[in-house]
């Protein structure tokens, strides 16, 4: 297993860029299609109970997602200060900062787990919800904000192990957490007649075992990143690495995650319909994506391991390739799927109501028309992140909803008079602008300056 480790640190420091790509990036995309199931499964279901169901959950998702995003910042903090330790020799480091990070994770996630839990029906009155969706929304929101502190202590086994370059184990982990959810959620749903309350419960349950296999994992010494919480002492300047790394991404995730939830309220106005199809269609597109997001990761692992070995040309060589194959990937996909006739025939797997999908596809088709510019936005987010200038990535996650999106949602609503469809064009016109912006900064040369 050793070997195994060093021969990835290898690649990532010195052997074919082609091969760390696709040995970081494909398993993360599988892993991230895994944990995208966790939704879908759910979404199916609720999709056959009804529109209202459905229509709760993705109203209150946005609202588990500011507090998942904020906590990210803490894990996103772990794999890029572990990989550039690991990119430098410092193994002990490496190990040290892995056991402080963990337990920040998990005191953060069990407070905000407690603290969610109990501000969840003003949370929900305050979206807008009322009758069954208030319901329904309180219910699902209630319960599956506990599985945080099974959800952060994967997370975590997932950066470190992504930390080493290895992506493949996680994969697994979250392989089996699919499968327990995918039985529980027609179970519970459907057959014992749980509705969403089912539909948390799986999704908590499917994390839960992961979760404890994770945390066995994360005690083998045979890795060089373990933890060893026994011998766990706070340090002063790795906290405060931590901070400097982890805060601004949490910042930036969870504001851009808020804009997400103030999008939701202004869909609603159009009625549970249109909040069905919209959350039909950010799925979906969710899934095209995916390949993206994994490149994404798999740049900020390349540059982490590189720019703590002081090779910024092999650091920019690793980003440049990865954004050419994300973007390449997504542009082909994009306009197979933008056909109005095969994003109809996908959406239909998710709802039976003709109004339902008639939005959603349209919803679908215009994002995967324009996909190809997350190609360019998750590449050059992985490349701040990896270089550690996560304050680049606060700033344009924050800017891509509070100024990109809303301001073209009030131009399209206000002005042009486009209803429901100014939300779908708010959403690539602010993903295109923020891909942009984010590579002109790329080639200031802002991300080799040295940030920890």
């Amino acid at each position: 297993m050793k070997m195994a480790k060093r021969n990835n640190r290898e690649i990532l420091l010195s052997g074919s860029l082609i091969k760390a790509i696709m040995i970081l990036t494909i398993p993360v995309v599988i892993n991230s299609f895994l944990q995208t199931m966790y939704n879908l499964t759910d979404t199916y279901w609720l999709g056959k109970l009804g529109t209202e169901e459905l229509a709760a959950i993705n109203l209150v998702t946005p609202m588990q997602n500011i507090v998942i995003n904020f906590g990210s910042g803490i894990t996103v903090a772990g794999s890029v200060l572990i990989s550039q330790f690991l990119g430098a020799k410092k193994d002990d480091e490496a190990r040290s900062m892995a056991n402080q990070i963990f337990a920040c994770a998990l005191i953060f996630s069990l407070f905000c787990a407690a603290f969610c839990a109990l501000a969840t029906p003003a949370i929900v009155r305050w979206l807008g919800a009322d009758g069954d969706t208030f319901s329904y929304g309180k219910t699902y929101l209630q319960l599956v904000i506990l599985d945080m502190p099974f959800l952060y202590t994967v997370n975590m086994y997932t950066a470190i192990n992504q930390a080493q370059g290895d992506t493949f184990r996680p994969m697994l982990l979250n392989l089996g957490g699919i499968i327990i959810n995918m039985i529980l959620d027609p179970l519970l749903m459907v057959v014992f007649h749980m509705g969403v309350a089912g539909a948390a419960l799986a999704t908590v349950s499917a994390k839960a075992v992961p979760a404890i296999i994770a945390f066995i994992l994360l005690h083998n010494k045979e890795k060089d990143v373990y933890l060893q919480l026994k011998k766990l002492k706070f340090e002063k300047d790795k906290l405060k690495s931590i901070l400097v790394v982890g805060l601004p991404t949490a910042i930036g995730g969870s504001t851009m995650q808020f804009g997400f939830l103030l999008m939701t309220k202004n869909v609603l106005k159009y009625g549970t319909q249109a909040m069905a199809a919209y959350g039909i269609g950010n799925k979906i597109n969710g899934l095209i994506t995916l390949p993206s997001n994994g490149i994404g990761s798999a740049v900020a692992t390349i540059v982490g391991q590189n720019v703590g070995a002081e090779q910024y040309d092999r650091a920019r060589e690793g980003y440049r390739l990865s954004m050419r194959i994300s973007v390449i990937f997504l542009f082909v996909g994009g306009m197979i799927l933008s056909r109005m006739p095969i994003s109809t025939a996908v959406v239909k797997i998710f709802s039976n109501d003709a109004e339902v999908i008639s939005m959603a596809a349209d919803f679908l088709s215009i994002m995967a028309f324009w996909c190809f510019a997350n190609g360019v936005y998750n590449s050059s987010m992985g490349l701040f992140q990896g270089s550690g200038h996560t304050e680049v990535t606060m700033i344009v996650d924050a800017a891509r909803l509070w100024v990109f999106r809303f301001a073209t949602l009030f131009v399209c609503e206000v002005w042009l008079h486009m209803g429901v469809r100014s939300v779908w064009y708010s959403v690539v016109i602010s993903n295109g602008i923020s891909a942009v912006l984010l590579y002109i900064v790329y080639k200031t040369g802002y991300w080799k300056k040295k940030r920890v």
